[in-house]
């Protein structure tokens, strides 16, 4: 049997960045720039409230993926592999369903955020208030992870094998990757650019951005067989 090694650091970096174009996330951070826009909030205040939505996401990740690291590192090996070969399957479910929705987005089944969800995000994105904010990123995070979480539970499982002070490294240099965008996106709208723009860019894209999403998805999902069955190990 061949063995191969696979360099873990980019993978995560790679997976964290098409996981960071994420629409939820994003569309929420437009939202709330938009209300602060309008309600003419300062500058220094869009940029404190919006680093502290941006902080709460990006944390509430962290922690949600670090206990999921310690439980499945926790576990028998035999359970590990069960549940890699199972997520394994369930990501290529959801590799194809991304997939189809860039060539035919909406119809059937997608992964997205439910509508009673979202209205509720749209409400709480208009209590501007440090609370609101954080309890804000907090809905959104805890939202997000069981609809769109399927490159952040593939990368768990990955360092789940090896469980140190590097694989919390990784996992924090992740979430310092998923959080990217809404960290260059605050910092066009402060600088003058305008939101409109951003959102006609992000419809503009929305295929692209599925269909890279569901091709990493299938790529984790190989990924994930292969480890379990011992024929690529993580370097």
């Amino acid at each position: 049997m061949v063995e191969a090694l696979l360099p873990t650091a980019l993978t995560v970096i790679i997976t964290a960045l098409v996981d960071s174009i994420n629409p939820c996330a994003i569309g929420v951070l437009i939202l709330l720039i938009s209300v602060m826009l309008a309600t003419k909030q300062s500058k220094t205040r869009m940029f404190l409230l919006s680093s502290l939505y941006i902080g709460t996401v990006g944390l509430i990740y962290f922690i949600a993926g670090l206990g999921l690291v310690q439980f499945l590192h926790a576990i028998p090996l035999v359970v590990t592999m069960i549940l890699s070969i199972t997520a394994a399957l369930v990501l290529v479910v959801g590799g194809l369903i991304e997939i189809k929705d860039c060539f035919w987005y909406g119809k059937g089944i997608s992964l997205h955020v439910p509508a009673r969800a979202v209205k509720t995000i749209h409400k709480m994105s208009r209590k501007i208030s440090v609370f609101g904010i954080i309890f804000l990123g907090f809905f959104v995070a805890a939202v997000e992870l069981p609809c769109t979480g399927g490159p952040y539970l593939a990368i768990t499982l990955l360092l789940a094998q090896h469980f140190d002070m590097t694989a919390v490294l990784l996992l924090a240099l992740y979430n310092l990757v998923f959080i990217l965008p809404l960290i260059v996106i605050t910092g066009i709208i402060l600088l003058g650019g305008k939101i409109y723009s951003i959102k006609k860019w992000k419809i503009k894209y929305r295929g692209y951005m599925r269909l890279a999403i569901g091709l990493v998805l299938i790529f984790l999902a190989w990924l994930l067989i292969f480890i379990a069955n011992g024929r690529i190990n993580l370097g």
